[in-house]
């Protein structure tokens, strides 16, 4: 297999029929479904071998019935989904009780919980804390998923819980099309001297504006892997909400561009090995 070869780290996959996604209003250009044969056609003429499905926020009674649909999903062998980060809600006292369950199902590999999306406050409250803590037991990672502006935000978080493994979402999410480079370039360095953090250089297209160059998306990707090293940084597509700047094939050729001058190792860790290593696939 080639050392190019792709393992996406990030993959979202939309049902309407048989969940539901209440954020998806607000999100007109996204606002239908997205099924693994239209990703799947298109990954495979790119090189990408196999996914991880990433939670896409359902309505909270459906975060288990979610997984339970993505299990259906993989058995039906349409592409290969080598894993599962699933939904979760620290925020709730029953949080130990679903872990106990979620981290039974032989899929899910590690957990989410956007936090973009909620009150800065709900992550710095002990019931949070204390539930995130219990990953660690379980030895599975949680992705963070803020903006640029909330990156001190998952700074405290991991200093709250520095022996559970944490995953940066997209770079932590920048202002690219606005430029705004500080204070994400300081913030994502201080986050990266956490040696329980990876990063995921996932999607970052739909953060370019309309009219992004590869020579504007290479600073941030650089400082990115630069920040984290070679061996923890992940790729991840970001499927379908990368189509909001330009899609996938674009996103992968502006990828294979950004790193042509990496070492075969350094490509083959970002692409395939690091992930399978993080998520222990």
């Amino acid at each position: 297999m080639s050392d190019d070869a792709i393992l996406d780290s990030h993959l979202h996959l939309v049902n309407r029929a048989r969940l539901e996604y209440p954020w998806l209003s607000g999100a007109p250009p996204l606002d239908r479904d997205w099924p693994l044969e239209t990703y799947a056609q298109e990954a495979r003429r790119l090189g990408i071998t196999g996914a991880l499905h990433m939670e896409v926020d359902v309505a909270d009674a459906q975060i288990e019935a979610e997984t339970q649909w993505l299990e259906e999903v993989a058995q039906e062998g349409v592409f290969p989904l080598k894993g599962v980060i699933a939904a979760c809600r620290p925020e709730a006292e029953d949080f130990p009780e679903f872990l106990d369950r979620a981290a039974s199902r032989s899929l899910v590999v590690g957990f989410r919980r956007p936090l973009h999306v909620v009150p800065d406050a709900l992550s710095q409250t002990e019931t949070f804390r204390a539930n995130l803590r219990l990953l660690a037991d379980k030895d599975l990672p949680f992705d963070l998923c803020v903006l640029a502006r909330q990156l001190p935000l998952a700074i405290d978080l991991v200093d709250a819980a520095p022996n559970v493994r944490f995953v940066l979402d997209h770079c932590g999410v920048p202002d690219i099309a606005g430029g705004g480079w500080e204070p994400w370039a300081e913030a994502l360095a201080d986050l990266a001297r956490r040696p329980n953090v990876s990063a995921k250089i996932s999607g970052v297209i739909a953060y370019g504006g309309e009219d992004w160059t590869l020579d504007e998306l290479r600073r941030w990707v650089d400082h990115t892997a630069q920040s984290f090293g070679p061996e923890r940084i992940c790729w991840g597509g970001d499927w379908p909400v990368c189509t909001l700047g330009g899609g996938l094939s674009t996103w992968v050729a502006a990828t294979r561009a950004i790193v042509s001058g990496w070492s075969g190792d350094e490509r083959a860790a970002l692409y395939k090995g690091n992930a399978a290593r993080i998520w222990k696939l």
